[in-house]
């Protein structure tokens, strides 16, 4: 018989939060669990850097799943960040919001998916373009079917 697991009576926070606990989860062999509380868990304190220059929006579409960014996720956006090669943005492209890996080398620009089924979008001088802002987090439920 398994031995029931008691966690310590002040976990639940009068914040409203949940409670975070100083020790690390193993995802290999489990490890002594250490009952310290580091305190209330704010998401907002964990993923927002800048408040005022942060949204949230939800993603639609399987063109970022090698990112690990799937349909419903929540993407936490920062337009704060300067945009650079590499990052994952938020771009609106002809006036059609998109998520997608920003490519700037010698003045070329493309969004790249980072999903093979999809190819990349190059963007011309013809066209409208903005980077919206620079995706710092994403939250999705581990309850789903990628």
């Amino acid at each position: 018989m398994r031995k029931k697991t008691e966690f310590p009576e002040n976990s639940a926070s009068s914040e409203g939060y949940g409670q975070m606990h100083t020790s690390c989860v193993c995802a290999g062999f489990p490890s002594p669990a250490d009952d310290y509380l580091e305190g209330a868990l704010d998401l907002n304190r964990l993923l927002v850097r800048n408040a005022p220059a942060t949204f949230f929006l939800r993603v639609k579409g399987d063109s970022m799943t090698g990112a690990g960014i799937y349909t419903d996720d929540i993407l936490v956006v920062d337009r704060s960040v300067a945009p650079s090669h590499d990052a994952i943005v938020v771009a609106v492209l002809n006036g059609a919001l998109t998520v997608k890996r920003l490519w700037q080398k010698n003045g070329q620009i493309a969004l790249m998916p980072d999903n093979p089924q999809y190819r990349p979008i190059e963007v011309t001088h013809n066209e409208s373009f903005e980077v919206w802002g620079v995706a710092t987090s994403v939250i999705h439920s581990l309850g789903k079917k990628q």
